[in-house]
């Protein structure tokens, strides 16, 4: 009897991992959902995603499932991947309606204060939209133009000129996290930049891996990595407001005062941790994505001879520079959004689920190709292409390559 005791669960547990794995991997769609599998439980299909790189992974979905829409599951939730232009052109017209932006759990959880984990990220947002538009318009950007020249030039011959070979995206970071730094909050210190800076890396290299909080993996050391950053950044908002009271200022001289002076509806005032998810948020949009955007630019102008002849002679406007290079290779794989619509909306034959998260990846023909002309799109295209970094974004890419070439 003794015996079969312990004999019983030594048997039931391969039964029960194995009827566990199976239809757990397999997990056929009906016919309601987008074709696709959520992968292993809990796992998803993060290891797949991981070994075969963004743009194999969504290409190998797409041929096998559907080249519109798929479901899969990443950083342990489940999503739907809209491929083309059909899905961008839904997603950039129901922003706000059906959708809203959204964060996965696991990288909220390294970046955000836990009383604002479960909360949406419309909820967790609280600048408006309209608050971001005065502060990122072309016309609010032009005061920023001679100190980012001035800190791109600096950047240039402190850490480019001395050396015969650089590595252009390590420095490229560099540079714009302290830019942002400074445009930001007026932190300039290079030792507090640098400190900001090392706690950021370790929740960038951290927040997209496979989100196990254990002692030594990468997910636990951007957890470790989000709380020194939060905690800098509280000190700095601390200072700024004991700053401003003593100096009674009422305008604000950079993003982290406008948002210490900006008011709700209500009449009510950002609280601290809200102002901190604000400037992370930023942070996070302005880091990896810029700096990947600027290399790009640098390589394919080092690759093409005569794209880099046109801008040398000056024949070629900026939008040359910009297609000729940036549209080789996206920078990101895709955006997030949430369906939040209370029942389901039908899309590309199949019902996307409410709650479901969805990403949206850009449709590139010929990526390889240099061919400028596929942005002279027809009408009917409208609305179906991504964005690219828009003003601040564009505005990097001609500082560093007008200092480059000085």
């Amino acid at each position: 009897m003794d015996t079969l005791v312990y004999l019983v669960p030594l048997v039931l547990l391969p039964l029960s991992l194995s009827f566990f794995f199976f239809f757990g991997k397999s997990n056929p769609s009906s016919s309601k959902n987008p074709p696709g599998t959520s992968g292993w439980p809990m796992v998803g299909e993060n290891i797949d995603f991981a070994l075969a790189g963004p743009q194999k992974f969504v290409y190998d979905r797409m041929k096998k499932y559907s080249p519109d829409v798929f479901q899969t599951s990443l950083l342990g939730e489940k999503m739907a991947v809209f491929c083309g232009a059909t899905g961008n052109k839904f997603l950039f017209t129901n922003e706000n309606k059906l959708l809203t932006s959204w964060w996965p759990q696991s990288m909220k959880k390294a970046l955000l204060f836990p009383d604002f984990v479960e909360d949406s990220l419309k909820e967790v947002s609280a600048l408006k939209r309209s608050f971001l538009h005065d502060i990122l318009k072309p016309e609010a950007l032009k005061q920023y133009i001679p100190l980012m020249d001035s800190m791109a030039r600096d950047h240039l011959e402190a850490d480019w000129s001395p050396h015969e070979e650089v590595k252009v995206f390590p420095m490229l970071k560099k540079y714009t996290f302290a830019l942002a730094c400074k445009l930001f909050m007026s932190v300039d210190d290079p030792e507090h930049v640098a400190r900001l800076a090392k706690h950021f890396t370790l929740v960038t290299s951290g927040m997209f891996s496979v989100p196990i909080d254990l002692p030594g993996t990468a997910y636990n050391r951007a957890i470790k990595g989000g709380k020194l950053v939060r905690d800098e950044l509280l000190k700095i908002i601390r200072d700024r407001k004991k700053e401003m009271i003593e100096n009674k200022e009422t305008a604000g001289r950079d993003l982290l005062s406008r948002m210490l002076l900006v008011t709700d509806e209500n009449g009510e005032f950002m609280s601290e941790m809200e102002i901190s998810n604000n400037i992370i948020g930023l942070l996070v949009a302005s880091y990896e994505t810029t700096s990947t955007a600027v290399t790009f630019v640098l390589k394919y102008l080092a690759e093409l001879p005569h794209v880099y002849d046109e801008v040398y002679r000056g024949t070629a406007k900026t939008q040359v520079l910009t297609r000729k290079s940036v549209f080789h290779l996206s920078t990101c794989s895709g955006q997030q959004r949430k369906y939040d619509k209370d029942d389901t909306e039908h899309l590309l034959g199949s019902i996307v689920p409410s709650g479901m998260e969805i990403k949206n990846t850009k449709e590139k023909a010929n990526v390889k190709e240099d061919n400028t002309s596929r942005q002279k799109r027809s009408h009917s295209m409208a609305l179906t292409l991504l964005n690219f970094g828009r003003e601040y974004a564009s505005m990097n890419f001609i500082l560093v390559a007008l200092n480059l070439d000085a």
